[in-house]
């Protein structure tokens, strides 16, 4: 057990330590010798995890997906909204959320390990198919296509912001997103109940990590 925590803590300082490099110098540019310096690691141990730099730009294009940030709601469109104001809430000071915008708007970079994008439409895509089983979306929406949408207006709204103020508005522009997006799917029973408000993301931050830990079961 303490070598499994070992591993597991060494494979998260090397994906920190690539994201943090990945964010600064993109994909290109980024060294496995200064991601090693960061990390604080051997070659090996390094290697043990990811063995190549483009597998190590995947690791963090998979490890910005959790649910570590978000309490469940009986809402499943209020689930969404929350995984995507705690989202830009995190942007700006999550340094593997970073190196992921950057990996993912690498036109060169995407042929070798892809993008952020793919997961996180398949992730609204299951929130919005699961808010219209239990009747929250308009019997006519098609989830996959609502999705896509979704992450093509994000990926544009997260450029405006980073542009114009480093991200310090981008909680105010996806409110202003889900303002358009959610009259145009939620039913109006639905839509009356959802908190959007830009500071929703800090809010729900502070309570997520203000929850208790879940009670380990018995035996496992």
């Amino acid at each position: 057990m303490a070598r499994q925590e070992r591993a597991v803590r060494t494979r998260r300082a090397v994906i920190e330590a690539a994201a943090s490099v990945f964010a600064v110098h993109g994909y290109a540019a980024a060294t496995i010798a200064e991601i090693l310096e960061r990390a604080g690691v051997t070659k090996g141990a390094l290697y043990f995890h990811f063995d190549s730099k483009e597998s190590l730009a995947r690791g963090v294009l998979e490890s910005q997906i959790s649910n570590d940030h978000w309490l469940p709601c009986d809402m499943r469109l209020q689930e969404w909204v929350d995984l995507c104001m705690t989202l830009a809430a995190r942007v700006p000071k999550d340094v593997i959320l970073l190196a992921g915008i950057r990996l993912s708007a690498d036109v060169q970079g995407r042929a070798l390990f892809g993008s952020a994008w793919p997961a996180w439409i398949e992730v609204v895509r299951d929130k919005v198919a699961e808010a219209k089983e239990q009747g929250e979306v308009l019997p006519h929406i098609d989830p996959q296509q609502t999705a896509e949408l979704f992450v093509g207006a994000w990926i544009g709204m997260q450029a405006m912001s980073e542009a114009y103020t480093g991200y310090a508005d981008l909680g105010q522009r996806i409110s202003v997103l889900f303002n358009y997006i959610l009259p145009a799917i939620a039913t109006p029973a639905a839509l009356i109940k959802l908190d959007i408000a830009p500071d929703r993301g800090e809010r729900v931050l502070k309570e997520a990590e203000a929850a208790p830990a879940p009670t380990p079961v018995a035996g496992v």
